[in-house]
């Protein structure tokens, strides 16, 4: 009965099951494992461990809710393959490993035919898969638009979950537009200087040698203006008006 019962703790608390894995969250890791939003939106510097939450997440979902597709999406397929062999590396870690009826390098299919896909940003290959549980967009300032759209319907008959994770590239994209103006969505924001296990050493270092605009971009997470602008965000909206008719419609 006692097992049962702890079986049942952890496959209503992702923490537990982190800590399962012998991992020791962070308290912000430990508000994003616990959240049950819908929309999820990380802005988390790098080698701050949102990679590792995101693919305890989905590993949580495949194994305590069978039939369920967990899609895991980057810009490329390097990166790809990079978030899912955390996946499997976190497998290992299982006393109780679940059985796999499929286990490649981009995918694998419990025995409770739940699955964990990993693909690169492609909006072809996207198109394929329906019904999503849970999608984790990867690098998300990276990920095209067009992708985004394409995404976004899977859920609708699901009423899946959409985690976007990233480190922000500049005033623009559905990355920034979300954090900055998006609706229903709980945003989290960790920067370097808020993970313990990046030296205040490191980040001056960093600074020095990167300059204040990649250093506040990679590891403060803020949405600075690129490089190649020549014209500001905030001049380019306020040159904006829906009281002006366009002058040609979209086919």
């Amino acid at each position: 009965m006692d097992n049962i019962s702890d079986d049942l703790r952890v496959a209503l608390d992702p923490v537990l099951f982190a800590r399962k894995l012998g991992f020791n969250p962070d308290s912000w890791q430990e508000k994003v494992l616990s959240s049950s939003s819908k929309r999820l939106i990380l802005n988390c510097s790098r080698q701050s461990g949102k990679s590792t939450t995101a693919s305890i997440l989905a590993l949580h979902r495949a194994i305590f809710y069978p039939e369920n597709l967990v899609l895991l999406v980057s810009p490329s397929l390097r990166q790809s393959s990079e978030l899912f062999r955390k996946v499997g590396e976190q497998i290992k870690m299982l006393k109780d490993k679940p059985k796999l009826l499929e286990d490649n390098k981009l995918s694998c299919t419990l025995d409770n035919k739940s699955r964990i896909v990993s693909l690169p940003s492609s909006e072809g290959t996207i198109r394929g898969y329906s019904g999503a549980s849970l999608i984790i967009e990867d690098e998300a300032s990276r990920v095209d638009d067009e992708l985004y759209r394409a995404i976004r319907p899977m859920l609708a008959v699901s009423n899946g979950r959409l985690i976007l994770m990233s480190t922000p590239f500049g005033k623009r994209g559905h990355f920034f537009e979300e954090w900055d103006k998006g609706e229903n969505w709980e945003k989290v924001k960790i920067t370097a200087y808020e993970c313990p296990r990046i030296s205040e050493e490191f980040l001056q270092e960093e600074r020095a040698s990167l300059g204040d605009w990649w250093h506040g971009q990679e590891y403060k997470c803020e949405f600075v203006e690129p490089i190649d602008s020549v014209f500001g965000y905030e001049l380019i909206m306020s040159a904006l008006s829906r009281d002006v008719e366009p002058l040609f419609e979209k086919e």
